[in-house]
């Protein structure tokens, strides 16, 4: 762990109401979804523990009683958990702002993402360049079903393509920070990632990108959630190792 710091502190992002998976989360809270056989959330800190982070802060708001009594105190796992409740809700950003003892530098990831991203050499990239902020970003490509025209002021043709493909990098919705970005977040108001960004945009502030090409799934929509229960046979030995 040359470039990482055993130890270290994670944030997951457990307080949204996951409206766009409805309807599994009427009844429960989205990071207690299962896959497989565990919770979204619980195979997130699996795969933190077995990495090295041992203090891990779920930023937590709708259904939070649920959350605290299912996780506890994190020994289960071999973690230390402890949570920050919104009293109101504070998008991504924010809540940050609401974890008085946060280290020099943390992962931060949403609480439903699965990925076999090496977040070892993530945060270590990101300690050793001395940065402020790092996205980790998956390559994505856009077909379009239709011949796509280009014209000019005319209404004149200039170009056609039949049926092309754009590609584009995404935020995977996992992150290290340095607390200093947090400078930028007003106080007990709603800001989200992209809040952030656009400010850091602005005022010139560096954020780094690195690329991702392997597996990620964000399980934000049932056709997603759906994708990681039939995945989750291929790729279940990263989060529970010679458990699986």
């Amino acid at each position: 762990m040359s470039d990482f710091e055993h130890g270290c502190r994670a944030v997951i992002l457990a307080g949204g109401k996951g409206t766009r998976l409805r309807p599994y989360t009427v009844v429960i809270p989205k990071p207690l979804v299962p896959v497989g056989d565990y919770p979204i959330v619980e195979l997130i800190i699996r795969q933190l523990a077995r990495l090295g982070f041992r203090r891990i802060t779920l930023a937590v708001n709708h259904q939070a009683n649920l959350i605290k009594a299912f996780f506890n105190d994190g020994s289960q796992w071999g973690v230390e958990i402890d949570y920050s409740l919104e009293l109101k809700p504070l998008s991504t950003i924010a809540p940050l702002c609401l974890i008085p003892d946060l280290p020099e530098n943390f992962l931060l990831m949403n609480g439903d993402v699965l990925t076999d991203l090496d977040l070892q050499r993530l945060y270590g990239a990101h300690v050793r360049d001395n940065r402020l902020f790092t996205i980790a970003a998956s390559e994505r490509r856009q077909h379009i079903d239709y011949g796509v025209l280009t014209t000019d002021s005319g209404k004149l043709l200039t170009g056609f393509s039949e049926k092309p493909h754009i590609d584009y990098l995404v935020s995977m919705g996992v992150y290290v920070v340095n607390r200093r970005v947090l400078e930028i977040v007003p106080a007990d108001t709603k800001f989200g990632f992209d809040d952030l960004m656009n400010a850091c945009l602005r005022n010139g502030t560096p954020i780094h990108v690195e690329r991702h090409a392997g597996y990620w799934l964000d399980i934000g929509r049932p056709d997603d959630y759906a994708q990681a229960v039939k995945d989750f046979e291929q790729i279940k030995r990263q989060y529970l190792g010679d458990e699986s």
